[in-house]
């Protein structure tokens, strides 16, 4: 089976105070579905409060990242054995989350 990554930016989210709530609890069902389901790796959102760092091969820490670098929002990781069953399921966190998702695989490792 392959690992995907479902997610989204967290500007792509645009909801109002009220809306919040609903989409929390829409998303922890969906969520809660893939667990029953026994489909789901792990899942969570990017804590935009703790800036991101760079750690160089010698062990350095420093602010600056790789250009292009934007890992915001959230995202969950599902195993599963189609690419179409990955498409339902991005469907269905798209619905619950009232936006757009991204949908990537993970390359197979033969290790994990």
């Amino acid at each position: 089976m392959t690992k995907y990554l479902i997610s989204f930016p967290s500007e792509a989210m645009v909801l109002t105070k009220e809306e919040f709530p609903q989409v929390a609890a829409a998303a922890r069902a969906v969520i809660a579905e893939a667990k029953a389901a026994g489909v789901y790796v792990f899942g969570g959102g990017i804590d935009e409060q703790v800036d991101p760092v760079m750690v160089s091969v010698d062990g350095e820490v420093s602010s600056e990242l790789y250009p292009g670098s934007r890992l915001r929002g959230g995202f969950t990781v599902l195993e599963l054995p189609t690419r179409d069953d990955a498409l339902e399921w991005a469907r269905r966190i798209a619905k619950a989350c009232r936006c757009s998702q991204e949908l990537r695989a993970f390359m197979h490792d033969p290790a994990s």
